[in-house]
């Protein structure tokens, strides 16, 4: 047998341990071994420490001992400890399945996920059976690799084993086809399930949030207690996740009851979740009731309270809240000083914002992530710095990424500086060319400064790209069911009458001083009536018509748009919550706007 090189070690006493001073147990697997100290271990170097002592013992080659070292050695991964469990693996002349999924389990949760699948194609050429504790990590490191195509062969060797229908390995399936984007197939194989636990809708329920479907996870949630199935916290988490996504308050305070009654409120993740699916669909006094109430609040609390205050725009609320974390002795993290500085982005505060920044790198010792640059990019763009804002993105310590340039892209089209969002377009198209948003604001942009020919030239170049518009699209909860409206649709939901509807409203408000704004309709052959008509159909000014229609006098209309609100949709709805004295949200894809009595609450600075 080939000998193994030890490096120099510096043997170190272990809590109540002085085997170092003993001699070796003749028994290499007696209760006095230190191979049982292994749980206890801190470090790679204690682990080698151990496996000095065994080799001093003669034991080294014991089957047992490196089984432990091994496994020792992949509970928390490193590159380091991965590689010594390597050089263990390598030095057994006849591996078992034991041991080989002590490594994948270690590959799977590494930042080399893939060389488990190198591991495994070794070791099934020399003969060795998988069994049912293989493939949930090999499937693991295909999710976090991203790897679909090796994915969907270990798929068929799970379906070769018999193993297509086993508990453990049927979520590790599922989480694979979700993680590498492809949620039919995760529902494909939930579908065959015949008695699916508890674990198989978790993973079916989270995988339709990570796939912005939240509609299908509560669909689930609904046929789980048909089952009478009892939740778990994870459950819970999902489905508050996925009224915050579809902003339906009615159904999210429902279950806000179920957790209270079932002992779901005394958790801190349950709570937050709370806190940020209240915050979500536009009550905020219920977010702030549920983070009161709370006996304990870790950072994450703390930091989804003060997001909740920011995209309400209550920047005051939400510096004030980091004070109460101060006091309170609460250690602050990336996410708290991105809300800070969303705060301050849409309050215009600039100074207010450089100073969080600053505290953060400085004093905190945060090193800013993608979130945070975008942050300070899109504050010094909205207060129209925008050659501050170029220069600040071409002195980032890190290559800028298209997201980062759309931010500068979005401030050039709201300032009207065509020169440089042409500079910033091809930017981004050096890098990707398919977002259609890219497109329609450049177009907007040309179109708005009378320069036809560049708008003209990039809508063909969009079609010629084969790049489609996203359609505007808003939604709003009535009765415990969300009704969804496309821009320019008016029977989606079988309601005829509601483009009549809009009709009269948008007559009511001209007598109140409404003027479409036609110079945000962009067709150059088109009259302005034409232009007046696409403006009226909007999907924001639909929604917010149903709502008037189909709630009582006098109830708030909470409305959820997938794009940002346009200027005369935001001052449509200003005049409507004028004349029905009602107090409408609209969420959009940036922040929140509270309309209350023809004004909005982001001060027209959004």
């Amino acid at each position: 047998m080939t000998a193994v090189s030890v490096p120099s070690i510096t043997f170190m006493p272990f809590p109540n341990s002085d085997f170092c001073t003993k001699n070796p147990s003749k028994d290499p697997k007696g209760p006095a071994h230190p191979i049982y100290l292994l749980p206890k271990c801190n470090s790679l170097k204690e682990v080698m420490q151990i496996q000095a002592y065994s080799i001093k013992a003669r034991s080294q080659d014991d089957i047992f001992i490196i089984n432990k070292l091994i496994s020792s050695c992949t509970v928390s991964p490193t590159p380091a400890s991965m590689h010594h469990a390597q050089l263990l693996f390598d030095r057994m002349p006849h591996p078992d399945i034991v041991l080989f999924n002590y490594m994948a389990r270690g590959y799977s949760r590494s930042d080399t996920p893939l060389q488990a699948l190198v591991l495994f194609s070794r070791i099934i050429s020399s003969g060795i059976v998988p069994d049912l504790y293989t493939f949930p990590s090999l499937l693991k490191a295909c999710a976090n690799a991203e790897a679909l195509v090796a994915g969907k062969q270990l798929h068929c060797l799970v379906v070769k084993y018999g193993l297509n229908y086993d508990m453990y390995v049927c979520p590790a399936l599922m989480n694979m086809y979700i993680e590498c984007g492809n949620v039919d197939s995760a529902r494909c194989i939930f579908d065959r399930i015949l008695e699916p636990c508890v674990v198989t809708y978790n993973a079916m329920i989270l995988g339709y949030v990570r796939s912005s479907e939240p509609t299908q996870a509560l669909l689930l949630f609904r046929e789980l207690q048909e089952k009478e199935i009892e939740p778990t916290e994870v459950t819970i988490l999902g489905v508050l996740s996925s009224c915050a996504l579809l902003g339906a308050l009615e159904f999210g305070k429902w279950i806000h009851e179920y957790v209270k009654k079932n002992g779901f409120d005394q958790s801190v993740k349950v709570n937050t979740s709370l806190i940020d699916m209240y915050t979500k669909c536009g009550s905020l006094e219920d977010a702030v009731s549920v983070f009161r109430s709370m006996d304990y609040r870790d950072t994450q609390a703390w930091s989804t309270m003060i997001m909740g205050y920011a995209i309400h725009g209550q920047v005051h609320n939400a510096i004030s809240m980091f004070g109460e974390m101060q006091e309170a002795r609460v250690q602050p993290d990336g996410l708290t000083f991105l809300a800070l500085l969303y705060a301050c982005n849409h309050a215009g505060k600039v100074e207010e914002g450089f100073r969080f920044f600053n505290v953060m790198k400085e004093k905190c010792r945060i090193v800013p992530g993608i979130k945070h640059y975008g942050c300070m990019l899109d504050l010094l763009g909205r207060a129209g710095c925008l050659n501050d804002a170029f220069e600040f993105l071409k002195e980032l310590p890190i290559k800028p990424t298209p997201l980062l340039w759309r931010t500068l892209l979005a401030a050039c089209n709201s300032h009207g500086n065509v020169k440089l969002g042409k500079l910033v377009l091809e930017r981004i198209f050096e890098m990707d060319d398919s977002q259609s948003g890219d497109y329609v604001i450049f177009a907007n942009m040309c179109a708005r400064a009378g320069e036809w020919e560049d708008a003209i030239h990039i809508r063909k170049l969009m079609k010629e790209k084969g790049v489609r518009k996203v359609p505007g699209c808003s939604s709003i909860e009535v009765n415990n069911v969300v009704y969804e409206f496309f821009s320019g649709d008016g029977s989606q939901i079988g309601y005829k009458g509601l483009h009549r509807a809009v009709d009269k409203l948008m007559v009511k408000l001209k007598e109140v001083g409404y003027t479409p704004d036609t110079s945000l309709v962009f067709h150059h052959a088109m009259e302005d009536d034409e232009k007046e008509a696409t403006l009226r159909y909007h999907s924001e000014k639909l929604a917010v018509t149903f709502g008037l229609l189909n709630t009582p006098p006098g109830k708030t209309i909470r409305v959820v748009k997938n794009l940002r609100i346009c200027r005369d949709c935001h001052s449509a709805v200003k005049l409507i919550s004028l004349l029905s004295e009602r107090h409408i949200i609209v969420r959009d894809v940036q922040r929140f706007h509270h309309f209350r009595d023809g004004k909005c609450s982001c001060g027209d600075y959004w």
